[in-house]
């Protein structure tokens, strides 16, 4: 086991780390996420013994890492390091022969059991038909293989990778995982992965935990760990966080970026009648731009209510599968009769979203705001009420509700009104 305890690091008087404690056994897949100068290429530096901590432990089985020999560490972990500079033109043979130095005594030569193991390893990673070529002619993503297989050879419990696929295309990148998810279930080897990309994390850690400035800002399971509001908080930005029907794992969406005090002031109050995604474009482009926006009336877990609800758009939301009801109509009205602009997406009609449409009649019958239809998919072809949507959908254009086709011909229209309005 390693046993990090309160360890904290500082360079020329800044804070890198502060007070980190975690344990990794063997068998354990940890995923260290967090963005740019959270700390996270330094905690593998201190784990390994490259930097001392400032205060704190680390401990292997026990031992303190500090009192330890660097011949007895680098057979207890390897370390694949972000950036790897060779200048000197060994061949890739001997970049991963060197793995097998912590086992060799002073003068003492490789035995056939250590070239056995760099023939292996180096089959492993597809790099064995570049045995014979010199590392500073290979490109990076052939020398970033090589790499890997100089620490898989040294045959360790723990294996601590720095962003080990940066220079991978996808095709190598997952295979290379695939190859340490392979050691991690199989020989119970302890890795720990840093990580840049959430999805790649989420997808091979069984844990993780979530730095910001140098601190556990979160730690556990991918669900628990991989929140909209854990994202929000360390990488500033609102994103979907779903799992994958198909794969079971979870991943996220970044849908935008929050928004500073200055960005957060309103252009105009619009209102959006959506539901199915039908809105969700709009909306993002919409609160993007500045726009105070509304949506309504959408079932829970509707795809417009999940992209409303990470950008802390008010929405009205109903049951899933319920019909809307009298109250949230009413509520619904309420926010059309606030907004200067109502625009009703493309959304297909049932008897359960009827209403929506006729709580727009309303409020334009009212004069309570100008209204904007999308008919980019015909209404007819939306309709599922038997026609009733339909002659709805044709008083709304006598009220003198203006039609625009496409999202963007939406986007376009509110832009202009707003701008129209507020020059004059």
């Amino acid at each position: 086991m390693i046993e990090i305890t309160n360890v904290s690091c500082s360079f020329n008087g800044k804070n890198i780390l502060q007070g980190v404690s975690f344990n990794l056994s063997a068998g354990d897949f940890l995923g260290l996420v967090g963005p740019n100068g959270a700390g996270k290429t330094t905690l593998l530096r201190l784990i390994s013994g490259l930097i001392p901590a400032g205060k704190g432990e680390v401990l292997f089985d026990g031992k303190n890492i500090s009192f330890m020999e660097r011949r007895n560490i680098s057979r207890k972990l390897a370390m694949v390091q972000q950036n790897t500079y060779i200048s000197f033109p060994f061949t890739a043979f001997e970049v991963v022969l060197m793995g097998r130095h912590p086992y060799l005594g002073r003068f003492e030569r490789e035995k056939k059991d250590d070239i056995d193991k760099v023939e292996q390893c180096m089959h492993l990673t597809k790099t064995w038909h570049l045995k014979d070529k010199k590392v500073t002619e290979i490109s990076g993503g052939e020398l970033q293989r090589v790499i890997i297989a100089q620490a898989l050879v040294q045959d360790t419990p723990f294996l601590l990778l720095d962003e080990p696929t940066s220079h991978l295309d996808i095709n190598n990148e997952l295979e290379i995982l695939e190859i340490i998810l392979r050691l991690n279930r199989e020989k119970s080897k302890g890795v720990i992965l840093v990580s840049h990309d959430l999805n790649l994390a989420a997808r091979y850690c069984g844990r993780l935990i979530l730095l910001k400035e140098g601190k556990i800002f979160a730690e556990g399971e991918v669900e628990k760990v991989l929140t909209p509001e854990n994202i929000r908080s360390v990488y500033h930005l609102n994103a979907l966080v779903k799992k994958h029907p198909l794969t079971g794992f979870v991943y996220t969406l970044p849908i935008s970026l929050q928004k500073n005090p200055e960005q957060k002031k309103a252009k105009g109050k619009v209102h959006l009648i959506g539901g199915g995604g039908s809105a969700g474009r709009i909306m993002k482009e919409l609160f993007d731009r500045g726009y105070d926006v509304s949506l309504g009336v959408v079932n829970v877990f509707d795809a417009d209510f999940e992209i409303a609800q990470t950008l802390g758009i008010p929405c009205v939301v109903e049951a899933p599968f319920s019909p809307i009801t009298e109250e949230s109509h009413q509520k619904n009205m309420e926010l059309i009769e606030e907004s200067e602009l109502v625009i009703l997406c493309s959304v297909p009609f049932g008897s359960g979203n009827l209403l929506n449409l006729k709580a727009v009649l309303r409020a334009l019958k009212r004069k309570r705001a100008k209204v904007v239809v999308q008919n980019d998919v015909p209404v007819e072809q939306r309709d599922y009420t038997g026609g009733e949507a339909v002659k709805v959908f044709q008083s709304l254009l006598k009220e003198g509700a203006s039609v625009v086709s496409k999202e963007d011909d939406v986007i376009y229209f509110i832009n202009k009104y707003f701008s129209s309005k507020y020059m004059h």
